[in-house]
């Protein structure tokens, strides 16, 4: 098992021509210079600032109605052209690029992807079970992000520093939920419940979400719960 500090200076830097730079140190912004090579895709109301030559337009995914039932936001931009574009979210920690290769799927906890390349596919699945008690009763969504024969990158916000592991296959590890934020989907999720006592009158029971391996999961040092709100 190999666990490393995944800084924004040691991430991906460019795929395929797509370069781009992170600004600030607290509350940081991801900033591309497009030159019409490219397309990315984005949550509309993370966007900071773009160039009018940076066409933005919209679309709704498939599956939609399930987002609105959770409160999600369903309505995702696509921004095209030649000029600047900067993402940011308000609030402090790190951005990084996560490559994605042909024929490889990564799995991203909800509101925390900034953007992707238009080269992935994107989608969503619900997380329901027994995270409903971790999570108000509705669960969480995780976004997902696949490429069929190009390869892509998406970015995204972590809550303090970004701290990544390489499970091996059967490697194991313990989480506490509001901790991780990506993961590859050959790394499995399931919840485990922790009884601590401190004796006949004291104890408190929490939740942990165990990873299996094989593959990435990234994590944040900061535990940030992130309540799903209409935007």
């Amino acid at each position: 098992m190999e666990i490393r500090e995944l800084s924004q200076a040691e991430a991906v830097q460019s795929v395929h021509q797509v370069k781009f730079r992170i600004r600030g140190g607290i509350a940081p912004v991801v900033e591309w210079d497009m030159d019409g090579s490219y397309a990315l895709f984005f949550e509309h109301y993370v966007l900071m600032y773009r160039d009018p030559a940076v066409a933005v337009s919209g679309s709704i995914p498939k599956g939609a109605m399930k987002r609105v039932i959770g409160n999600m936001p369903i309505v995702l931009a696509k921004a095209q052209g030649s000029g600047r574009l900067a993402l940011g979210r308000s609030a402090p920690g790190e951005i990084v690029g996560v490559p994605v290769a042909p024929g490889q799927m990564i799995e991203v906890r909800e509101h925390q992807f900034l953007a992707a390349t238009d080269t992935l596919a994107y989608g969503f699945n619900r997380v329901r079970g027994i995270s409903n008690l971790l999570f108000g009763g509705n669960g969480f969504f995780v976004d997902t992000f696949q490429s069929s024969r190009d390869p892509g990158v998406v970015w995204i916000h972590a809550h303090g520093n970004l701290i990544e592991v390489d499970l091996g296959r059967g490697e194991q590890l313990d989480v506490e939920p509001s901790r991780w934020c990506y993961k590859d989907p050959t790394v499995k999720m399931t919840t485990v419940p922790i009884n601590v006592s401190a004796g006949l009158f004291a104890s408190s029971s929490f939740m942990l979400n165990r990873f299996t391996g094989p593959g990435r999961l990234g994590l944040q040092s900061m535990a940030v719960y992130l309540e799903t709100e209409p935007h």
